[in-house]
């Protein structure tokens, strides 16, 4: 899959840096998703555990090209949004 990501104006680097989430912790979220939903204005969110552990909440966008996608920013889950997953998972898995 290629992965393009949304640029900081003010910085110049990928936006999701500003979040404390590098590309890689990306592709690990948007290869196996636990959940993939869809967004506002045709955008796309992904919710998935990377391999290190962190849960992340991705929010895409499907690219005219094929097996290609945009993020726009992407940023750790904490607190009641991530418990409200986790209850979602387990509901899933019953």
């Amino acid at each position: 899959m290629r992965i393009r990501y949304y640029l900081d104006p003010d910085t110049g680097t990928h936006h999701i840096h500003n979040h404390h989430v590098d590309e890689n912790e990306v592709e690990d979220v948007l290869d196996n998703p636990g959940e993939d939903r869809p967004g506002r204005e045709g955008s796309r969110i992904a919710i998935g555990q990377t391999r290190a552990g962190r849960y992340l909440r991705v929010i895409y966008v499907l690219d005219p090209e094929p097996d290609s996608v945009f993020v726009i920013t992407a940023y750790e889950l904490r607190g009641k949004p991530l418990t409200a997953y986790r209850r979602r998972k387990r509901r899933r898995s019953k």
